[in-house]
């Protein structure tokens, strides 16, 4: 019976770390998920402003042309 019990507390034990380490886990997941789409934000933006810088310096050198 001892044995029975302690090995019935041994596995509830383990299960507990188990959903821990899972919440842990999903936790983890969505910093990175939510660095990566501040990241992407910010390649944009990024991107945007060479956009833009390369189409004012093109309208510069058409109008030197002129």
């Amino acid at each position: 019976m001892n044995k029975r019990l302690l090995a019935l507390l041994a596995c509830v034990s383990l299960t507990g770390c188990g959903v821990e380490t899972a919440s842990t886990a999903a936790t983890v997941a969505s910093m990175k998920k939510q660095e990566i789409e501040e990241g992407q934000k910010t390649m944009a933006r990024a991107q945007e402003k060479i956009n833009a810088s390369m189409q004012q310096m093109q309208q510069r050198a058409d109008s030197a042309e002129r």
